[in-house]
């Protein structure tokens, strides 16, 4: 494939404590086939993940290289955290070698907040992303750059509960979503003293489920399909590097 025909392709990989999803992109970064998506098995190892994912992208057309965001701390191409699959099982995982030789294409891996952030952020001043989903994901951009990662997920924000057992999606369905509005509401005015962002954007699935008429003018809800259309920029050159030099990516 070619530049003449739309490529280089990019398979995107989407990886979630509920669910996966790819897509394959075009050169601009668009969908070139709706995005196919299957549960996360539960109790995922590392080998299993790697055979889910390969099942999963092969009704998918051709692609000449991997984006892959994981719901975790990544460094040096391998995972440090996993809280929603399972640290203990993932720690030191060398995942972007391990789904690149199994695909048998160049793969780059990254956070997947960090991975919707490219998807979404304007670039220009300071640009927070925070992903609701099984749990929650942080990025923080500066003019369009990386920072170094932010694991707010683990931190606390409320008593001793972190942002995963204040946000995540189990609590959600136990306390109700008007009651769980009330908690996105002091999330975000505690990261906005915490970081007096430019701009906060909400990703992930359950942002679908925040309530936008009390949002301040500054945070903005996007599509969950960003946390695949993201990964069409691990590929710029520049972007990497720099992604490299805050410690998340590596090759």
């Amino acid at each position: 494939m070619n530049a003449n025909d739309g490529g280089p392709f990019t398979l995107g990989l989407d990886i979630g404590g509920t669910g996966l999803k790819a897509s394959v992109l075009d050169r601009n970064g668009q969908m070139t086939v709706d995005r196919v998506r299957v549960r996360t098995p539960k109790g995922c190892t590392p080998t299993q993940m790697v055979e889910t994912l390969a099942k999963l992208v092969q009704p998918l057309p051709a692609f000449d290289r991997i984006s892959i965001g994981f719901p975790g701390v990544v460094r040096d191409g391998s995972v440090v955290t996993a809280p929603n699959l399972g640290t203990d099982r993932w720690h030191g995982f060398p995942l972007q070698q391990k789904l690149g030789e199994r695909l048998g294409k160049p793969a780059r891996l990254c956070n997947d907040a960090e991975v919707q952030g490219l998807g979404i952020i304007a670039g220009h001043g300071l640009e927070v992303v925070l992903t609701l989903g099984t749990g929650v994901g942080s990025a923080v951009f500066a003019s369009g750059s990386m920072t170094p990662h932010l694991e707010l997920a683990h931190h606390p924000i409320h008593k001793s509960e972190t942002y995963d057992e204040y946000l995540g999606a189990a609590v959600r369905k136990k306390i109700g979503t008007k009651k769980w509005n009330r908690r996105v509401m002091n999330a975000i005015g505690i990261v906005h003293t915490l970081l007096n962002y430019d701009t906060l954007y909400l990703g992930g699935g359950n942002a679908a489920n925040v309530d936008k008429k009390n949002l301040p003018q500054n945070v903005k809800i996007e599509p969950n399909d960003k946390g695949i259309i993201g990964g069409i920029r691990l590929w710029d050159d520049t972007i990497w590097q720099s992604a490299r030099d805050m410690g998340h990516g590596s090759g």
